[in-house]
This record gives C-alpha cells, structure tokens and sequence, in this order.
C-alpha cells in the first residue's frame, strides 16, 4: 500500500526538472494516494523557475513544460498554511542541527501535518533536512 507524503520543494524540483535522475522519488510521488506540501513550496519553486530563467542554462520551453509539471503536481497537494503555529515549532524544530529557515519551516508543518495524517513520510532530497528529519 501506497504512503500518504509530505513533498519538500527540493524532491520536486530534482524529480520534474531532473526527470529520470531519481525514479525512486518519481514512483513515490506518482503512486501517493495523498499529497501534503506548505504553501512555502509554492514560493520557493517558482523563484527556483526564475533563477534558471535568469541564468538562461534551460531553453524556455523546457521551464514552460516544469512550470505546468510542477503546478499539476502542487494541484493534487493538500497545501498547509504558513501559520503561528507553524512558524513557533519551526522556532525549535531539532533544535541540534543545522537548518536554514525554509528548512526549519518545512519540518514544522510536516511534523504537525503528521500529528494529524497517519504515517505521513517526507521525502526531501536535502541532506541537511533529512538530517534534521530523523532528529524528530
């Protein structure tokens, strides 16, 4: 049976922008029988969108093709607020490791969507998160 998943914005970028590179993370993704993302992944790929289109080292049509991926997949999201709460656990979130503050707020909002969702699993492709992930 399929795990419900918290998506952090680096797996996502690394499965539709590196498509192939990870089909471990892309069959996960595909076969979720539910989907849980912060509104933050929203903001942080589209900047990610933006900075490639800066750097122009990815033809335009194949940012168009991401953007349309990566807004399906955030469509099938249940998206969590950046809320109070959110950002007070991300204040003390593995209070022993290193994260940087989108990180601190991913963890946050996975680990009280996880008080709520059942065997709920993040999948990130950043070290420091996964880290942080196993600290909680």
């Amino acid at each position: 049976m399929s795990t419900c998943l918290y998506l952090d914005t680096s797996a996502v970028l690394r499965a539709i922008l590196e498509n192939g590179t990870s089909p471990e993370i892309e069959g996960l993704i595909a076969a979720a029988p539910a989907l849980v993302t912060s509104r933050l992944s929203l903001v942080e790929s589209s900047r990610a969108l933006h900075r490639l289109r800066q750097l122009g080292q990815v033809s335009e049509a194949k940012l168009a093709d991401a953007q349309r991926e990566i807004s399906a997949l955030w469509a099938r999201c249940e998206l969590w607020e950046l809320t109070p709460s959110v950002c007070e656990r991300a204040r003390h979130v593995a209070p022993g490791k290193s994260l940087r503050t989108f990180d601190a707020l991913h963890l946050a909002t996975f680990v009280l969507a996880r008080e709520k969702i059942e065997g709920l699993e993040l999948i990130t492709v950043d070290d420091r998160l996964q880290a942080a992930l196993e600290a909680v």
